[in-house]
């Protein structure tokens, strides 16, 4: 049954503060990486760190992913923009993260705070790697519900239909019309594949359970974040045949999105990772002892 997007994105409004759902979407991925995280300290996932180094870890990859989200927008999306009006920047409301600039900064986060604890960097991205995906589902379902980056047309019957995707005139449109014109019948023609969802169970949900699933037990160092990388890659290079290109332009080809061509490399590191793995060490969990265990 195609569906009439009209979910208001804010959440709640406390006088001229608006919460937008997509903010608490980022503050639930933030909140399952915590969780998850401390769990695997718990079971000495990371040796040598406790679950107050693991809160000083997961600060820096907040502010790896939001910083290197936003800047990675703006130089991966949005060039012209970012070099006629640097100030873009930082009008992060408007909308506007990269999950490749996102990556980028927690890379750079994780290498930093492993050398500041002398620790091997692939064993804090082992390590790191299955906290990620419940965020990027959670992140997923909150480009729906800002009906943003929607997918291409599509005539199945679990097509939604866009407002903000409407061709001209009918996107200037009030509510109340378009409803009734959906009501009619006449919108079906521009339902759009919920993009959005299918990456939200595909980067989120099943990488999850892959991941977290083979990280139950000791494995070969490089092996876990080489299947991030290599899942995320395959799964993003997949949707992007159904999903809108940024700014509405194909790079090459007629259908190779920009979003593609930063997944290659992905791909690729994350075979490389693969095939590190089976000559590397495996570690050993060390779990915390408490003071009861002590007693």
């Amino acid at each position: 049954m195609i569906y009439f997007h009209d979910i208001d994105p804010i959440a709640l409004s406390l006088g001229p503060i608006k919460v937008h759902w997509y903010g608490i979407m980022y503050l639930l991925g933030f909140t399952a990486a915590w969780l998850l995280g401390r769990k695997r300290i718990a079971d000495g996932r990371l040796p040598g760190v406790d679950a107050n180094g693991f809160s000083d870890l997961l600060f820096y990859a907040m502010l790896g992913v939001v910083l290197g989200g936003r800047i990675g927008y703006m130089l991966f999306y949005a060039l012209g923009d970012f070099l006629h009006n640097p100030l873009l920047l930082f009008k992060v409301w408007d909308g506007g993260m990269s999950f490749h600039g996102g990556l980028l900064g927690v890379i750079a986060a994780c290498w930093w705070w492993s050398r500041k604890h002398a620790l091997h960097f692939f064993d804090t991205m082992d390590f790191m790697a299955p906290l990620v995906p419940l965020g990027l589902g959670f992140g997923r379902i909150g480009n729906f519900i800002g009906a943003e980056l929607w997918g291409k047309y599509t005539d199945g019957s679990w097509g939604v239909v866009f407002p903000s995707g409407l061709p001209a005139p009918l996107n200037q449109l009030d509510h109340a019309t378009l409803q009734s014109q959906f009501a009619s019948g006449a919108l079906n023609q521009f339902a759009r594949h919920p993009s959005q969802l299918y990456e939200a169970l595909l980067e989120g949900l099943v990488m999850f359970a892959v991941l977290w699933t083979v990280s139950a037990k000791p494995r070969h160092r490089y092996l876990i974040g080489g299947l991030f990388a290599l899942l995320y890659g395959i799964f993003r290079f997949a949707v992007e045949f159904v999903r809108m290109p940024d700014n509405g332009v194909y790079v090459a080809f007629g259908w190779l999105t920009k979003g593609q061509i930063l997944c290659v490399p992905l791909i690729a590191f994350g075979l490389v990772l693969l095939v590190m793995s089976r000559r590397a060490p495996v570690l050993q969990p060390q779990p915390l002892v408490t003071a009861e265990g002590r007693a």
